[in-house]
C-alpha cells in the first residue's frame, strides 16, 4: 500500500469588521503552514455574511482571489467567499493549487435561521461531487450541510473532506459530534474550519479515518502531518463498500 504523507492544516480566526485585515492575518497564517500542505480557512472568513454590503463583499473576495492564487503556488488552500451569478449571490467555496482555483462549488443546504436563504442562491444537488487535488480524491460540505446525511452518501470515496463552518457555540457539540462521524463512516480525513468570536463554537480541528481528532481551541492553526494511506487501510480492513 502506497503511502502518502501531508501535512493538514485548518485557520481557527475571528473575523474582523475591516476585510482587509482579515486577509492581511490569513496570509500570514496561510505562510506559516508547510509547504505542499492543505489549509483550509473557515466559511466566509474574509468579510462574514455582510448581507448589507454584498456587492462590496462581492468585489473584496474578487481581491482576495489574486492574493490566494498567489499564496498556492507551493500550497493548496480552500476557503468559502461572497460571488456573485448575474444578480445573485452565492457563498462560494474556492479551492485554490497551482497558483490557479482548482475547483468551485455553490453551497446547496443553505441555513434558514442565519438567513441566508434570503440573500444566497442555493446550488444544486449535482453540485456536490468528488475532485481531485494531485490524484487525491477529495470533496466539501459547508457548514450546515454536513448535517444532511444524503450529501455524505455523494461524497462516499473522497480521501480528504473539507469542512468550512461558521457553527453557532450553543451548538458546539453537534459540530464535534457530526464531524468525527463523517470521517468515521466515510472512512476519510476531515479537515474542518469554524470561527472564532463571540457566538462561535471554533472546535476547528483534523480528524482521520479511525476517528482520531486533532483539535485545540487555544491555537489559531492545527495542523497535523498524516499518512493518507490509511483511508485505504482502513476501508480494505472494515470493508463497507467504499471505493474509488
Amino acid at each position: 500500500m502506497l503511502m502518502i504523507f501531508k501535512t493538514l492544516c485548518t485557520i481557527q480566526l475571528q473575523t474582523k469588521g475591516v476585510w482587509q485585515e482579515n486577509l492581511d492575518i490569513l496570509e500570514s497564517k496561510i505562510l506559516e503552514c508547510p509547504d505542499n500542505s492543505f489549509i483550509l480557512g473557515s466559511e466566509m472568513f474574509l468579510t462574514g455574511f455582510a448581507y448589507q454590503q454584498m456587492e462590496q463583499a462581492y468585489n473584496f473576495s474578487k481581491l482576495a482571489t489574486k492574493k490566494l492564487q498567489e499564496l498556492s503556488h507551493n500550497k493548496t488552500i480552500a476557503i468559502t467567499m461572497m460571488e456573485k451569478q448575474g444578480l445573485q449571490y452565492l457563498n462560494l467555496f474556492k479551492i485554490f493549487h497551482g497558483g490557479k482555483i482548482l475547483y468551485t462549488q455553490p453551497k446547496v443546504k443553505l441555513f434558514a435561521l442565519g438567513d441566508e436563504h434570503l440573500y444566497f442562491k442555493a446550488g444544486k444537488l449535482e453540485d456536490i461531487k468528488i475532485f481531485e487535488v494531485d490524484g487525491i480524491p477529495c470533496a466539501i460540505l459547508n457548514c450546515f450541510e454536513i448535517r444532511f446525511i444524503e450529501l455524505w452518501q455523494k461524497i462516499r470515496g473522497a480521501k480528504i473532506i473539507f469542512v468550512p463552518a461558521a457553527w453557532g457555540k450553543a451548538r458546539k457539540v453537534h459540530f464535534q459530534t457530526i464531524t468525527r462521524s463523517l470521517a468515521i463512516i466515510n472512512q476519510s480525513f476531515v479537515i474542518a474550519s469554524s470561527c472564532g468570536g463571540k457566538g462561535y463554537a471554533k472546535g476547528s480541528c483534523i480528524i482521520t479515518p479511525y476517528g482520531n481528532v486533532y483539535k485545540n481551541d487555544s491555537k489559531e492553526i492545527i495542523q497535523a502531518h498524516v499518512n493518507l494511506a490509511e483511508a485505504d487501510k482502513i476501508r480494505a480492513h472494515i470493508n463497507t463498500g467504499i471505493t474509488y
